[in-house]
């Protein structure tokens, strides 16, 4: 489901100044289709490689995976902690912008949290 979802997210971009240069995707959006996409609007792929059935993945493509983890573990923090601490993995309110609303404070929380981390003296 979500491998159909990457050229509606990125095809926005493409009609701005700031043109995407890599995306970066978890496996949901490994396959053909996608690489072929970006490839077609010369975007650079950081999608994940998934193990097929019958194949295992080489040494080459668990070492590109770590790589492309170590960009994606940045944003994918967040949703990390709020489904774990903060029960994010339901709606709180039954109208969309109440949610979003609480979806942006929870987000601006979580970015002064880290910032008063950063900025400690050390």
């Amino acid at each position: 489901m979500t491998a159909f979802l990457l050229p509606l997210c990125v095809a926005g971009s493409c009609h701005t100044q700031n043109h995407i240069k890599k995306v970066y995707a978890d496996k949901g959006y490994f396959g053909k289709n996608n690489r072929e996409f970006l490839h077609l609007n010369k975007i650079a792929d950081g999608i994940m490689t998934k193990a097929v059935r019958g194949t295992e993945l080489t040494t080459f493509e668990k070492d590109r995976n770590k790589a492309i983890s170590k960009v994606r573990y940045i944003v994918e923090q967040y949703f990390g902690i709020s489904h774990l601490h903060n029960n994010a993995s339901r709606a709180r309110f039954t109208r969309m912008i109440k949610n979003a609303i609480d979806a942006m404070f929870r987000q601006m929380a979580f970015n002064l949290l880290k910032g008063t981390k950063v900025l400690r003296p050390a």
